[in-house]
């Protein structure tokens, strides 16, 4: 069986957007479904990606209106907004599985479905629904997230690195568009927060509607010629899955609870969420430009300690400072944890020397890495329990931060993990 060492010294044996991650690393492109197939799948992809974070950012600037209707506490909030960041660690290793069973695109249709359903769910039966709902969103998104990034792979080969960018683009726009559209929505509805978190079920259906013809293909089902070794074993593959994981955990904290920590300093409900989603749209930019302006320097620590410090300035100011400079902090908030999130995956190809030790390292970074950032929203509710307050929740900004940052450094350093890959 031959092997492909990759040995830490070695420079990386192909760019970047030759290595996005790919949960069917060897099938070919498939052919379109019907005429005009690879726009309806654009289309889709676009559509797809647009529901991997409604779920999540539509709830936060509904919270305290969720905990005044159903007695929730601050821990029991806590633990709502941690349960569907934590599932995306728990199943995202089942996404190459069930693309193996089923192919990409089935897998993506029925997960599609079950993502609308578990939207619905949270909204129909108080504690027990938002709960198991939530549980069953974050699966969703955990699963279909590690797919499309190698459907793009598979069927845009050529254009792989601009094609990611328009799906982290439509990711990044979902979010801001729930964040800032479900309050004024509960507005029109009576101030009914079931209904309005509900309508985020209705662009899921659409998206597996367009969808749809895409899951007559999933071609090479079952098939799985590579295997990888030695990965976790490997302190590099580990500085990596701790950066993705403390990064990811600010990022969760801000989608959990900055409308909340907002509104007890002050500003209405729609302002709340209107700033989030100003943050979040301001990601845009500096998710597509910090990783190409990091692959472009020798190494990419640089790069963390500057959208790591961004990132601390930004929830510090949300969190301290004068209201009046709010959207200022803003900025500054999102152009951070834009760039923190796309050097994370991009440091996942950069230490890889070829596309199935990215995969497996992908998938180590976002099961273990998810797992880890649900503890931050959890952490933020008990301490606000605890305190009855947000002042100390800084401590868990300012720390997380320093972590991030230092295993960032390690991440960052020009090496490659030492895994083997080995042809089955």
């Amino acid at each position: 069986m031959p092997a492909h060492d990759s040995p830490s010294h070695t420079p990386p044996a192909c760019p970047p957007e030759e290595l996005l991650i790919d949960a069917e690393a060897d099938d070919e492109p498939a052919p379109p479904a019907i005429a005009g197939g690879a726009a309806l799948l654009l289309v889709g992809l676009v559509l797809v990606a647009l529901n991997l974070r409604p779920a999540l950012s539509s709830l936060a600037p509904m919270l305290n209106m969720v905990r005044e209707a159903t007695g929730l506490s601050a821990s029991g909030a806590g633990l709502l907004t941690t349960l569907p960041v934590l599932c995306l660690g728990l199943f995202a290793p089942l996404a190459p599985i069930l693309a193996r069973r089923l192919g990409s695109e089935r897998t993506v249709l029925l997960i599609l479905l079950v993502l609308a359903g578990g939207i619905v769910l949270r909204s129909l039966f108080p504690l027990a629904g938002l709960f198991l709902g939530s549980v069953m969103a974050g699966a969703s998104i955990g699963i279909i997230g590690v797919l499309l990034p190698g459907i793009v792979k598979r069927d845009f080969p050529h254009i792989a690195g601009l094609m990611t960018g328009v799906y982290t683009m439509a990711l990044c726009l979902g979010a801001a568009l729930a964040a800032g559209a479900t309050v004024p929505l509960a507005g029109v509805l009576d101030g009914a927060w079931q209904p309005a978190l509900a309508f985020w079920a209705l662009p899921a259906i659409l998206a597996a509607l367009v969808w749809l013809p895409q899951a007559r293909q999933s071609a090479h089902a079952g098939r799985q010629a590579y295997r990888v070794s030695g990965l976790w074993r490997d302190p590099l593959a580990w500085q990596v899955t701790l950066y993705m994981g403390l990064q990811s955990s600010l990022a969760y904290i801000v989608f959990g609870w900055l409308p909340s920590i907002l509104i007890d300093r002050g500003l209405s409900a729609v302002e709340a969420g209107l700033v989030m989603s100003g943050s979040v749209m301001t990601q845009l930019v500096s998710a597509l430009g910090a990783p190409w302006l990091a692959t472009r320097a020798r190494d990419q620590r640089l790069a963390v300690v500057l959208v790591m410090g961004m990132t601390l300035a930004g929830l510090m100011g949300m969190l301290y400072a004068p209201l009046g400079g709010i959207w200022g902090w803003a900025v500054v908030l999102g152009l951070g944890q834009g760039g923190t999130f796309s050097i994370a995956l991009a440091l996942i190809v950069l230490r890889s020397r070829d596309a199935h030790v990215a995969a497996n390292l992908s998938g180590m970074a976002q099961g273990v890495g998810y797992t880890l950032a649900a503890m931050g929203p959890l952490a933020v509710g008990v301490v606000h329990d605890l305190t009855h307050g947000w002042s100390a929740v800084g401590f868990i900004f300012v720390g997380v931060s320093l972590a991030a940052t230092a295993f960032g450094l390690g991440a960052g350093r020009n090496l490659l993990v030492n895994a083997r890959s080995e042809h089955l």
